[in-house]
């Protein structure tokens, strides 16, 4: 399998997750950093080893340096630069969610087609142990038929946290896009898309949704309730509520730690440890794609990556959730 080079866009929290974890995958090296300055591509460079910096993402897309971009900036620039790689012929993996509306995102897979490059979404937490062990137990039928779905994943900013870009309009802010993708993520994973009905609340913060509470209604009967917040506190617990029994994770939608708890009185817990920090197995994933001549992930498609941003375009509109982008 041939190695593939990979730069870095952006230098936050989450580009340094994703440098760490690409140390632990053989089929890719990290060779390029891009920043929108020269000292912060230097830094993180010198971090991680890296040898190439660029002052700008311009400089990156049109180096013959590196073969996949991942983009980790703010949302608000993820159609930007995405598509700005693409059109250099690099292929991408977008951090989550993947743009701000689900009319981004289109645009992206359609220059992602048009330059013959791959695309994906980067939801890891689809491909880790944990998930995977999920659906097979339930394709198994172990808790029986999947009736109900609960998530939550609710983190609040601490004070000198609070000009974060996760709390700025512009930059595509609030709980929704930030995590609640995850949750939302969590529900089609075990329930599906067939949805009757989809209803939702929220909290403000300069614009933002601080705090959002969906309720999804299945064509079944089947029901999801999901809860994300960044500036309130709750146990980030996932649910999945069978007619056998449930299945109850802390981490719930990327869990290292499965209980199963029958009706019948028998429980089971079983561990499902990341290879390294999560990030790992997409990384591996998408070079596997790649070296297979794919354009899309089997796994994440743009068809799943699509239906979760139109949902959150929906849950947006009936609760007031506005981004400059939506013009």
């Amino acid at each position: 399998m041939e190695k593939l080079r990979f730069g870095i866009v952006g230098t936050g929290t989450i580009a340094h997750r994703f440098a760490e974890a690409i140390k632990n995958v053989p089929e890719a090296e990290l060779t390029a950093v891009a920043s929108r300055k020269q000292e912060t591509a230097d830094i993180f460079g010198d971090e991680f080893s890296i040898p190439f910096r660029f002052k700008s993402y311009e400089e990156m897309a049109a180096s013959d340096k590196i073969d996949c971009a991942y983009i980790a900036v703010p949302h608000s620039l993820h159609k930007e630069c995405s598509i700005l790689m693409l059109k250099g012929k690099k292929h991408v993996i977008c951090e989550k969610p993947i743009a701000v509306t689900a009319n981004e995102a289109q645009e992206m897979f359609f220059c992602a087609e048009e330059n013959g490059c791959f695309l994906m979404e980067a939801m890891w937490a689809r491909l880790v142990p944990g998930t995977i062990k999920i659906l097979e137990l339930i394709k198994d039928g172990v808790i029986g038929d999947i009736r109900g779905v609960e998530g939550k994943f609710c983190y609040a900013f601490d004070e000198d946290e609070m000009d974060h870009h996760a709390l700025k309009i512009e930059n595509g802010g609030g709980s929704l896009l930030d995590v609640g993708v995850y949750a939302l993520y969590f529900s089609k994973w075990y329930l599906g898309k067939d949805i009757e009905e989809i209803n939702a609340q929220c909290d403000f913060y300069n614009g933002t949704d601080s705090h959002m509470n969906v309720l999804i209604k299945y064509k079944n009967g089947a029901l999801a309730s999901l809860s994300s917040a960044t500036l309130l506190r709750k146990p980030n617990e996932g649910y999945i509520f069978g007619t056998k029994g449930y299945i109850k994770v802390n981490r719930f939608y990327a869990p290292q730690e499965i209980e199963i708890h029958l009706l019948d009185g028998t429980n089971e817990t079983i561990k499902t440890p990341y290879k390294g920090n999560g990030f790992e197995e997409q990384i591996a994933h998408m070079c596997e794609c790649i070296n297979g001549r794919l354009k899309h992930s089997p796994v994440n498609t743009p068809d799943s990556t699509l239906f979760i941003m139109k949902q959150m375009d929906f849950i947006r509109k009936i609760t007031g959730v506005k981004y400059p982008q939506d013009k």
